[in-house]
Parts: C-alpha cells; sequence; structure tokens
C-alpha cells in the first residue's frame, strides 16, 4: 500500500540513551495516509520512547524526523501538532466534567463580545461526531458519563478539528469491553479509510490483525521487521517479538 507514494512520516536512524539504557538503537520507519501501522513488542522494546519523540515530548540522541517532506530536529509538542502529528494517550486527557462540545474547543473556544458561542460549538461538534460515525446521541453531556469507546472518540474528534493528519493511538482498546473495543476499532478503520494516517501501539494482537495495513515489530530498542499485515500470521509474530525467530533488523 504505502510503497506507491510518499510516506506523510519518516523516521530514519533515531537512537536514543537514558543513562546507561539503550532506548532505540537506529530505528527507522515510515507512515503514509490511508493507512494503519501497528506497532508491536514486549514491554522494554523501545515502543513508548519512540511514540514520545515522534510527540515531541522526547528529543532523540540522533537520527531524523520528516513530516510532509520538512525534516525536524528540534521537534517540540507544539511543533508536533502543527506539523499534524496527535498522541491519544491512555488517560485521554479530557475534562470529565465538560461536555463534548467543549472537550472539542478546548483552548480553541470560540466567542463574540467576550461570550461563548455555545451554540456553534454544539453544531460544529455534532457535524464532527457524525462525520467521523460516533456514537455520541447529545454532545451536551458531560464526558465523564460516557463509555470508554465514546471517550476515545471525543479524544480523536478533538486531534481532527485541531488539525492532526497522523493520529497515534496509545493502546486504545486497553480494559475496554468487547462493544466498545469494536467500535474504537471500527472509529481506527474509518479515519484511515478518511485518509489520515494512523499508527497503533497495542499487546492486542487480534485487534491488530483485523485493522492494521502493516506490523512493525520492535524488541530491544530495534525494528526486527515491517510487513505488511496480510502477508503474515499472529504465530510469525509473536516468534519476532519474543526471539524465537530471527529477521532481517532494520537500522543498526
Amino acid at each position: 500500500m504505502g510503497d506507491e507514494k510518499a510516506p506523510f512520516l519518516e523516521v530514519e536512524n533515531i537512537k536514543k540513551v537514558f543513562g546507561h539504557v539503550q532506548a532505540l538503537r537506529g530505528v527507522s520507519m515510515n507512515a503514509y495516509e490511508g493507512e494503519v501501522l501497528a506497532i508491536v513488542g514486549d514491554n522494554g522494546a523501545g515502543k513508548s520512547t519512540l511514540i514520545k519523540i515522534l510527540s515531541g515530548v522526547v528529543h532523540p540522541d540522533s537520527g531524523s524526523i520528516r513530516i510532509s517532506g520538512k525534516e525536524y530536529r528540534d521537534l517540540t509538542p507544539k511543533k508536533a501538532i502543527e506539523a499534524g502529528v496527535s498522541t491519544v494517550y491512555q488517560d485521554l486527557a479530557l475534562g470529565n466534567t465538560m461536555d463534548t462540545a467543549s472537550n472539542l474547543f478546548l483552548g480553541t473556544e470560540l466567542t463574540k463580545g467576550g461570550f461563548l458561542k455555545k451554540k456553534q460549538m454544539q453544531e460544529e461538534a455534532r457535524r464532527l461526531i457524525d462525520s467521523l460515525d460516533i456514537q455520541i446521541p447529545d454532545v451536551t453531556v458531560p464526558a465523564g458519563d460516557l463509555s470508554g469507546g465514546q471517550r476515545q472518540g471525543i479524544a480523536v474528534a478533538r486531534l481532527v478539528h485541531n488539525g492532526g493528519r497522523l493520529l497515534i493511538f496509545d493502546e486504545p482498546t486497553a480494559a475496554m469491553g468487547l462493544n466498545e473495543s469494536n467500535a474504537v476499532l471500527k472509529l481506527i478503520k474509518k479515519l484511515s479509510g478518511q485518509g489520515y494516517a494512523v499508527i497503533i501501539i497495542s499487546h492486542n494482537l487480534p485487534h491488530v490483525f483485523l485493522i492494521s495495513d502493516r506490523i512493525c515489530v520492535m524488541r530491544q530498542g530495534q525494528v526486527i521487521q515491517e510487513l505488511k499485515t496480510q502477508e503474515t500470521n499472529m504465530d510469525e509474530i509473536v516468534s519476532m517479538i519474543t526471539g524465537a525467530v530471527t529477521a532481517d533488523i532494520t537500522g543498526d
């Protein structure tokens, strides 16, 4: 899929050391618009460090990051968001007492004469929620009263509203029931279908195989292999994660 067009995100030979721990050992990978890339690996594989670097939270020691063809050597959270890279963390960072519209417009509220344009914000929130097929019947209900899947939907809609083009999900279905998980997976697949680039970090391999287009396997700070999902299987991926089989390592 991604081989036919330029990547939205290009990561080349990223390295990061924390004290005596070499968290990333020359990681290279690409992400494309219109696809879901799953990054999998055991605890300590380097997944979280990589995502923090892509989000601008952590600075790499060396290597390069290109977003839409532009290279970033001093990426910050603000620059990442401006470049279209947004991350949905497990805690979602929502205001539980705030409704859907207030969460979507947090920091970008619409005002006139010093007063909030609540009706307009609610109407725009409704249109965005509907366009993403997120099942929230009433956008005036506090986020804290919604299900986990609905809350995940608000977090995603906020990133889209803020101009996100690459959406990164950190364990998007963790601690969710079957129905909620299915709703979130459906949303992620819809996002890629609408042309967004999507990266998911997940330990749930059945979910990974259900929605991903490519799988990037990490182990001990390195990318072990990148595979098209349809050209591999769960046993092969598990073997790579655990080191039961060897593969050509990307990077150094």
